[in-house]
């Protein structure tokens, strides 16, 4: 696939998706939403409390630009460890075909096990171009979710073959992946990847970030939080 575009929508399509969340707010009652649970994956299950540090990432599983920036910020986990967790949240884009489809694969991994959602991720961020637009444009929509199911399977094992199939019959798994893009477009997110920190949206949306540009972004808050801790006076 060539990079003729960018994973970020113009301005142009900002606006467009507007109608979306309004959409979304008039469908209250239909799309279950609020949802019961907070949108998005825990990586590693590394939940933190008001003391660490949140990364938000939005991605979606066919984005090369989301692709790209998924090794450094793992790296960058891993260097902080428990003083950083990080939430992934699914933006599916229209323009790729397969996007909302991959993304409801996602949901049904982590239905059936928490620890299947990031392995099944990397999966689909190392075998894209199986499921670029051109590569199924002639498949119809039922043989694209056989290829997904199978593809999905051999990700986190064939014994969950018939589970992933149900998975794409059950109505909760595409609600929550449409759950998923309005929440997105109801945090102003219009393309992928886009971050978060602390809940304040990261410059240049839509770009990959690399180690030393997280380095630069999480230190010297890590380097703050360390500054706080050491000058709390203790009383007795």
């Amino acid at each position: 696939m060539q990079r003729q575009h960018r994973c970020t929508l113009t301005q142009l399509l900002s606006f467009m998706l507007l109608p979306v969340v309004n959409l979304s707010i008039l469908t209250v009652q239909s799309q279950n939403l609020p949802p019961a649970r907070y949108d998005g994956f825990v990586y590693e299950n590394r939940q933190g409390d008001l003391d660490s540090i949140l990364v938000e990432a939005f991605f979606d599983p066919v984005c090369p630009d989301s692709r790209d920036s998924w090794p450094p910020l793992k790296e960058a986990l891993k260097h902080y460890g428990s003083r950083v967790w990080l939430v992934v949240h699914l933006l599916p884009l229209p323009y790729h075909d397969n996007a909302f489809v991959s993304s409801r694969a996602l949901h049904i991994a982590n239905t059936l096990n928490s620890s299947f959602t990031f392995p099944l991720l990397e999966e689909f961020f190392k075998h894209q171009e199986k499921f670029y637009n051109a590569k199924t444009s002639n498949l119809s929509k039922t043989s694209i979710v056989e290829e997904i199911v199978k593809f999905a399977t051999v990700a986190v094992g064939n014994s969950y073959s018939s589970a992933f199939e149900s998975g794409f019959n059950d109505r909760q798994t595409d609600l929550k992946t449409r759950v998923s893009f309005k929440y997105s477009t109801s945090r102003g997110v219009f393309g992928t990847p886009f971050f978060f920190v602390n809940g304040f949206v990261l410059p240049d949306a839509g770009s990959p970030l690399d180690y030393n540009g997280w380095r630069s972004i999480i230190d010297p808050l890590a380097g703050a939080k360390s500054s706080q801790s050491i000058n709390v006076p203790h009383f007795i």
